[in-house]
């Protein structure tokens, strides 16, 4: 499958200010998708692209604020990195307390906005990495069998064989046997690697 290239989406409702941010973008290679208003980004919001957002914080209708709190409320969403005029600034101190990656003041040079941009486009794909890391640990625990959740809990509690054989009322060899098999699923190689799956999934 091809790796889509990571789009940076630029939220303004001047349309001066958005044109030279696609030109400053685009002259570092980078793709670029302009909208005009919160509304117009959020009605074609797709989280499968991965990237991130650049966005005034005071727009008509919804604002940079409020559209990032409608985008907290989704599973996946890229960073957000708020443009702000000099009075604005305890509004995107409170963007930032919110989960905004960044604040620029303008005007501003644009090499920090870049690197802003890129920063938070390195953000964006730890993120995207751990997501899709958690999905495939919750895709192999759905293979288990209850009995087979049953020995990983009690495996990763630091019970040994012998003891969930007596907890469990079934013989070594069967525990042995689904031990083997929750390996298998989970597609460990090791204990220690079973346990940190498991530990990344209760961080969640």
């Amino acid at each position: 499958m091809e790796q889509l290239k990571p789009t940076v989406f630029v939220v303004d409702d001047d349309e001066e200010v958005r044109g030279a941010l696609k030109l400053l973008f685009e002259s570092v290679g980078l793709p670029v998708v302009c909208y005009p208003s919160a509304g117009d980004y959020l009605e074609q919001f797709d989280e499968s692209l991965p990237g991130c957002l650049v966005v005034d914080i005071r727009m008509p209708g919804m604002s940079g604020l409020d559209m990032q709190e409608k985008l907290a409320e989704r599973p996946i969403h890229p960073p957000v990195i708020i443009i702000t005029g000099h009075g604005d600034v305890p509004m995107a101190v409170r963007a930032v307390q919110a989960g905004a990656v960044d604040f620029i003041e303008k005007p501003f040079r644009d090499q920090i906005l870049l690197d802003s941009v890129h920063r938070a486009i390195e953000k964006d794909a730890e993120r995207r990495g751990e997501a899709s890391r958690l999905s495939e640990i919750r895709e192999h625990l759905d293979q288990l069998t209850p009995r087979e959740r049953e020995v990983l809990d009690l495996v990763i509690g630091g019970m040994r064989n012998k003891n969930i054989s007596e907890q469990l009322g079934i013989t070594l060899s069967t525990v042995e046997a689904h031990r083997s098999r929750v390996m298998e699923k989970m597609q460990a190689d090791s204990l220690s690697h079973l346990m940190r799956m498991m530990l990344t999934l209760e961080k969640d």
